[in-house]
């Protein structure tokens, strides 16, 4: 399952995101990993969480590597549960034209891996031009 939490810069998306993975976490089973652009909420997060922060990666420039930094991070680790990508417009070139196909690449590797994927996308529902909300939760 894809979810996502919409909104501009400072509407409150990280809070709430901060807040279900570390709600999250208290009864997985599995492992849960939190991408995030630098390590400034690292304090914010429980223990068991994976953080990884996007700065230390600088060479994943676009959505094709990110997809495969995802896959990545996936074949390290077999019993993830849930990845959480916080603010997906500030982690390298993105755009909201590249969105759709992004969003769809992610409902695939979500269906085919069983992995839930909760992303915050920094602009309004109406501005995602294209992408498709079907099988999608939004969250807000």
């Amino acid at each position: 399952m894809v979810k996502m939490l919409i909104g501009h810069k400072g509407s409150g998306k990280t809070k709430r995101m901060i807040d279900l993975v570390n709600t999250q976490v208290q009864d997985a089973k599995g492992s849960i990993v939190f991408i995030n652009k630098n390590s400034r909420l690292i304090y914010d997060l429980d223990y068991k969480i994976r953080v990884i922060c996007m700065e230390d990666f600088p060479h994943v420039t676009n959505e094709d590597e990110y997809i495969g930094f995802l896959f990545g991070i996936m074949s390290s680790d077999n019993d993830i549960e849930t990845i959480f990508l916080d603010g997906i417009m500030s982690h390298r070139d993105f755009a909201l034209d590249i969105l759709p196909s992004f969003i769809e690449k992610i409902k695939v590797i979500s269906k085919e891996t069983g992995i839930d994927f909760v992303i915050s996308v920094s602009a309004e529902l109406e501005e995602m031009i294209g992408v498709d909300f079907e099988n999608m939760e939004v969250l807000n």
